[in-house]
């Protein structure tokens, strides 16, 4: 087996596989290798989100999110009609059903007017009415360049895709990285459960394990993933018609979570969710999922507990709406008051990686550091699906730029938060 490639990239998510065909449009003749753990793409969060193409409205004004989420939708609805990819521009309505959600609606929409997020417009209750019926709003924003998309489809068709460019190019499942090491040269060594590997450009984009990577390759971070589970329910089909596009509350603009919500779904039906509640397993996928390495590791991290300090009211009616139907149900009835309990059943699970700093606070743009000539991405959360393409377009010309035997400096990338040892 070939040991040896021009580009390795660990992790085979979204991100890391959108890194991976762009790199490999721009140098058809180089070799990349891109090591998954896993025995499949899309066991984590590419294959457990909602799918959703978002559009770029809710993110601070010239923020990473902001200009990736733009660009990255575009980029992404380009490549979804080019190679038949299945997705739907069905627009989305964020609503507000009390006074008090009227002045944040407003920051909302202002944000995105700064985003220039096409086509935005209030609508007032007869409006929301024509197009969500059983919604009940006050006032709502209608986002039409949101929509719908798979995926994991969309990772396969780059895989596909690479394999076409460079025939030597290739992914290698069931392959974890145990150890990062460099030689005398500029050469990199990776020893993974299925041998070892070399390369002089290393890049990982692992998501769950994105803290842990960069501290096997003893990069200095004040920060650590916390997971967040999200539960879904879905509606049954007697139901399914009661949502036509997408249906968004709110947000709480002390937590970045979006709120459960109504999520029409590319492969059919509707789902509601997701929650935000604290994962006692990285990469647990039940109410009761637990892993002691992960469990200790989060609770004797101090951003941990200083997060759940800021936030403990909110965790509360977080974890119990984990465990009852009833209290999701009374979440979903703000905006859908007809819907009952018969209309709900319990759906999927993820869990989402969160970069929590030292101050407990969550890390609310996308991040991405370099050492050595290796670059990690340590956070990229929602919309980062999205933006994937976008996001590997700066990798890229990191990727290009950096020198292993640069100065330690820290400075700001053009699309992402960057960082350089």
């Amino acid at each position: 087996m070939k040991t040896n490639y021009n580009f390795i990239i660990v992790g085979g998510g979204i991100v890391g596989l959108a890194t991976a065909y762009k790199l490999q449009l721009k140098f058809p003749h180089k070799t990349i290798v891109v090591l998954e753990k896993e025995s499949e793409i899309g066991k984590h969060q590419t294959g457990r989100n909602s799918g959703v193409i978002h559009s770029g409205i809710y993110y601070t004004p010239n923020s990473f999110k902001a200009k990736n989420c733009k660009n990255g939708r575009d980029q992404l609805v380009k490549f979804a009609n080019e190679n038949d990819i299945d997705f739907d521009i069905c627009g989305k309505v964020i609503v507000a059903t009390t006074n008090e959600e009227l002045p944040l609606l407003d920051i909302i929409y202002k944000k995105g007017l700064a985003n220039k997020t096409d086509g935005i417009c209030y609508l007032n209750t007869e409006e929301t009415k024509k197009k969500e019926p059983f919604i009940e709003a006050l006032k709502s924003i209608w986002v039409p360049t949101a929509g719908i998309i798979n995926y994991v489809q969309v990772a396969n068709k780059f895989v596909e895709i690479i394999k076409v460019i460079n025939p030597n190019s290739k992914v290698i499942f069931s392959c974890e990285v145990d150890k990062i090491t460099s030689d005398n040269t500029s050469k990199k060594i990776i020893t993974t459960s299925k041998g070892n590997f070399t390369t002089e450009k290393l890049i990982f984009c692992t998501g769950l394990q994105s803290d842990r990577n960069a501290k096997k390759n003893k990069v200095n971070i004040d920060m650590q993933i916390v997971g967040f589970r999200g539960d879904y329910y879905k509606l049954k089909e007697h139901a399914v018609d009661k949502v036509k596009t997408l249906v968004y509350p709110v947000p709480d603009p002390d937590f970045p979570f979006l709120g459960v919500h109504f999520t029409k779904m590319i492969t059919g039906g509707v789902e509601c969710g997701p929650n935000a509640v604290f994962s006692f397993k990285r990469e647990g996928y039940s109410t009761t999922s637990f892993d002691i390495k992960d469990s200790f590791k989060a609770l004797t991290y101090k951003g941990t507990w200083k997060l759940f300090g800021k936030h403990w009211q909110k965790g509360m009616i977080e974890y119990k709406r984990a465990f009852s139907k009833k209290l999701f149900l009374k979440a979903l009835q703000k905006m859908m008051p007809s819907l009952t309990i018969n209309d709900i059943e319990r759906a999927r699970s993820g869990v989402r990686a969160q970069a929590v700093d030292g101050n407990g606070s969550m890390v609310d743009d996308f991040l991405i550091k370099e050492k050595n000539g290796t670059i990690h991405v340590l956070n990229a959360p929602s919309p980062a699906a999205t933006s994937c393409l976008a996001i590997a377009d700066e990798i890229v010309s990191r990727a290009m730029s950096f020198s292993t035997n640069s100065n330690t400096k820290t400075n700001q990338g053009v699309c992402c938060y960057h960082e350089k040892e």
